[in-house]
C-alpha cells in the first residue's frame, strides 16, 4: 500500500476515531484526547502534502455494484492534488491550534461564558468536524463529496447550538435549514448527473448537454452559495456568532463556508469549460454579497459578527476569483485558492484574539471596551495583524491573494470595473477594521478592560502561531497555487 494512501486513511480516520473516544472519556481526559488527535492529524496533513507536493494521487477503495449503468469501481476513495492539499493544510493546522486554544476558553474562567459540563459533547463534534472537513478536501468525486458535505451541515448545527440556550439553539436551526436548501440542490444535481452520464466525476458535468450543463452547475452553485453564506443564503453567518468563539473562528477560517468556495473550484478546475455567462453570474453575485456585508459593518457593536460580515466579504473575493478563472484567467483563480488559505488564517487569528478579549474582559462589545492594549498587548498585537493580513496590506496573508484577484479583473474583459468596486471595498474596510482596533485598544482602560489581562498559554499559542501564519501562509500556498489552472491540474 502506498504511504500517500496510507497518510490519507491516517489523516480521515485520526480525527474521527478521536471525536469517538473524546466523546466516550469523561473530565480532563477529553481535552487530552482531542488535542493528541487535532495534533497528529496537523502533523499527519502537513506530512501529506509535502509528500504529494507537485503530484496528484487517487484511490479507488470500492463502489456501489447495485447502482443502474454502474460497474461499481471508482465511486468511493481519496484524492490529494494541489487544491486539496491547500485544504488539507487550512483544515488541519487551524484546527490543531482552535482544538488547543478550545482546552483553556471552555471553562469555568471565561469571564463571558463560564463552562462547566459538556466538554464530551463539545469536542465530539469538533473533531468529527475536523474529520468531516478532511473528507469534503479528499473526496475524489461529488457523491463522496456531498457524503461529508452533509456532515459538515450535521456537525455546524450541534457545535452552534452548543450552549443550549434559546438564541443558540434558534441559530443551530437556522444554519441547519439554509444549508439544507443547498444541499438539496446538490442532492438534485447529482440525480441529473448520474440520469444522464452514469458518473458522479467532477468533469462528468462537461459531458451534459449546453443547457442542462448550465442547469446542473447552477444548482451546485446554489449549494455553495448557502454553504459559503453568499447573498441571498448569508443570514445564518451572523446568527452563527452564538457559537462559542473557538467554533466560529473554525467555522469560518477552515470548516463549512470554506466547504462552498471548495466545491466551485473544484467544478472550475475539472477540465470541462463552464460557460463564460455563468462566469459573469458568480462574479456579479459575489459583488453584491460583498458590499451588502459592507454595509453591515457600520451598525456592528459585536466583535464577532463585525469579523462575520468580513469572512461574507472574502468568501466573495474567493468568488470573484473563480469567476475570473471561468472567463479564462488563470491568476485570478489562482488568487482564489491563495485566498482560502490566507484568509483562513487571517480570520482564525482575529477570532481566536476575539475569543481571548471576551474571556478576559467578560464582553466583546465595541462600546463598552477600549485601553485593551495596556493589560492585553498580546491581542493587541493579534489583532492589528489580523487586520492587516486580512485586508491585504504588504507583507501580510491577503496581499498576494489580493493581488493576484485584482491582475486577473485587469486581464478579464470590463475588468476595470470590478478592480475600481474592489479597491473601493478594500479601502473601506481596511479604513474600519483599523477604526474598530484604535477604539477597542488605544485609550483609556474601560471598566471591562480594567480587570482583563492576557489568557492562559493555551490560547496565547495559538494566537502567536497566528501571528506566525499571517505572514508566511502566501509563501507556503504560493508553490502549490502556480500548479493549478482553470482547465485542471
Amino acid at each position: 500500500m502506498e504511504i500517500t494512501l496510507v497518510l490519507m486513511l491516517a489523516l480521515l480516520g485520526v480525527p474521527l476515531f478521536g471525536a469517538v473516544i473524546a466523546g466516550l472519556v469523561r473530565g480532563r481526559a477529553t481535552q487530552v484526547v482531542a488535542a493528541i488527535a487535532s495534533l497528529v492529524t496537523a502533523i499527519l496533513g502537513v506530512d501529506l502534502v509535502v509528500r504529494a507536493y507537485g503530484s496528484k494521487a487517487s484511490f479507488t477503495l470500492g463502489g456501489l455494484p447495485w447502482l443502474p449503468g454502474s460497474t461499481g469501481a471508482g465511486i468511493f476513495g481519496l484524492a490529494i492534488d494541489p487544491l486539496s492539499s491547500i485544504m488539507v493544510l487550512v483544515i488541519t493546522v487551524i484546527g490543531f491550534l482552535v482544538v488547543l486554544y478550545s482546552t483553556e476558553y471552555l471553562g469555568p474562567r471565561n469571564a463571558e461564558h463560564p463552562v462547566r459540563d459538556g466538554y464530551e459533547r463539545y469536542y465530539f463534534w469538533l473533531l468529527a468536524f475536523l474529520g468531516s472537513m478532511v473528507g469534503v478536501a479528499l473526496s475524489p468525486n461529488l457523491l463522496q463529496l456531498f457524503i461529508f458535505w452533509e456532515m459538515t451541515t450535521l456537525c455546524s448545527w450541534a457545535l452552534i447550538s452548543h450552549s443550549q440556550q434559546p438564541a443558540a439553539m434558534r441559530a443551530g436551526f437556522k444554519a441547519l435549514v439554509i444549508t439544507h436548501i443547498g444541499g438539496f440542490a446538490y442532492l438534485f444535481a447529482l440525480l441529473i448527473l448520474f440520469a444522464f452520464t452514469r458518473s458522479f466525476e467532477f468533469a462528468a458535468l462537461g459531458k451534459l448537454a449546453g443547457g442542462m450543463k448550465a442547469g446542473t452547475f447552477v444548482l451546485l452553485l446554489v449549494a455553495a452559495w448557502a454553504k459559503s453564506a453568499q447573498v441571498p443564503f448569508h443570514t445564518w453567518l451572523p446568527d452563527a456568532m452564538e457559537a462559542p468563539t473557538p467554533v466560529s473562528a473554525y467555522l469560518h477560517a477552515a470548516a463549512m463556508v470554506k466547504a462552498g468556495v471548495y466545491l466551485v473550484a473544484r467544478l472550475v478546475g475539472s477540465g470541462w469549460a463552464v460557460p463564460r455567462e455563468l462566469g459573469l453570474l458568480i462574479a456579479v453575485m459575489a459583488m453584491v454579497t460583498m458590499f451588502m456585508a459592507v454595509l453591515a459593518y457600520f451598525r456592528q457593536d459585536d466583535l464577532k459578527k463585525l469579523l462575520a460580515y468580513s469572512t461574507i466579504v472574502h468568501l466573495g473575493y474567493v468568488f470573484v476569483g473563480l469567476s475570473l478563472g471561468i472567463v479564462g484567467s488563470t491568476v485570478g483563480y489562482q488568487g482564489a485558492a491563495l485566498h482560502i488559505l490566507c484568509h483562513g488564517v487571517a480570520k482564525a487569528t482575529l477570532f481566536l484574539c476575539v475569543g481571548s478579549i471576551a474571556y478576559g474582559a467578560g464582553t466583546r462589545r465595541i462600546s463598552q471596551l477600549s485601553g485593551l492594549a495596556r493589560v492585553m498587548p498580546l491581542e493587541a498585537v493579534a489583532f492589528v495583524v489580523g487586520v492587516l493580513a486580512v485586508t491585504g496590506i504588504p507583507p501580510f496573508a491577503s496581499f498576494w491573494s489580493k493581488f493576484f484577484i485584482f491582475v486577473g479583473a485587469l486581464e478579464s474583459p470590463g475588468g476595470i470595473v470590478l478592480l475600481i468596486l474592489l479597491a473601493i471595498e478594500s479601502i473601506i474596510s481596511f479604513s474600519w477594521l483599523l477604526w474598530v482596533a484604535q477604539k477597542v485598544f488605544l485609550g483609556q482602560p474601560s471598566v471591562a478592560a480594567a480587570s482583563a489581562a492576557d489568557p492562559p498559554w493555551p490560547m496565547s499559542f495559538a494566537l502567536v502561531v497566528g501571528i506566525i501564519l499571517c505572514l508566511a501562509a502566501p509563501y507556503v500556498g504560493l508553490p502549490l497555487v502556480k500548479l493549478l489552472a482553470p482547465g485542471g491540474f
